[in-house]
């Protein structure tokens, strides 16, 4: 059982779903970390954190789900799946700005509450995205 949900290669979407959210938990936690420090100790305004945070949140999540949590994938040039995936981090952050931008300055929520109700609404739209264009 350990040897499915962590070890082996797998095709299976609920291993997948599994792999995908310890992965995205870890990348979240890179995002998130970054966010707050950028903001709170080098006083950098919210939205631009949020944005260089995302990247590195991204990059996290690519290297786990290449190495990890999706076994095939659909592209055999390197290159063109690093386009493809690129242009997913672009709509994840555009989608991850405005929702920020959206529940702090409209709803006035705090900037970490705003983050967090966003990862939901990304991660749900990442997962489905990866899985379908990237890692078929």
């Amino acid at each position: 059982m350990v040897d499915k949900y962590f070890r082996d290669p797998s095709d299976t979407a609920a291993v997948q779903a599994f792999r995908y959210v310890l992965a995205g938990t870890l990348a979240y936690m890179v995002d998130y970390s970054a966010l707050i420090m950028y903001v709170e100790v080098f006083k950098v305004h919210y939205l631009t954190s949020a944005a260089i945070a995302f990247f590195l949140g991204a990059v996290v999540s690519y290297v786990l789900n290449v190495a990890w949590v999706f076994s095939k994938r659909s592209f055999e040039d390197m290159r063109l799946e690093m386009a493809i995936f690129a242009l997913l981090v672009a709509a994840g952050l555009w989608l991850n700005h405005y929702c920020i931008r959206f529940f702090t300055g409209s709803v006035h929520l705090h900037y970490a509450a705003s983050k967090f109700i966003s990862m939901m609404i990304v991660s749900t739209a990442n997962f489905a995205s990866r899985k379908y264009i990237l890692f078929r």
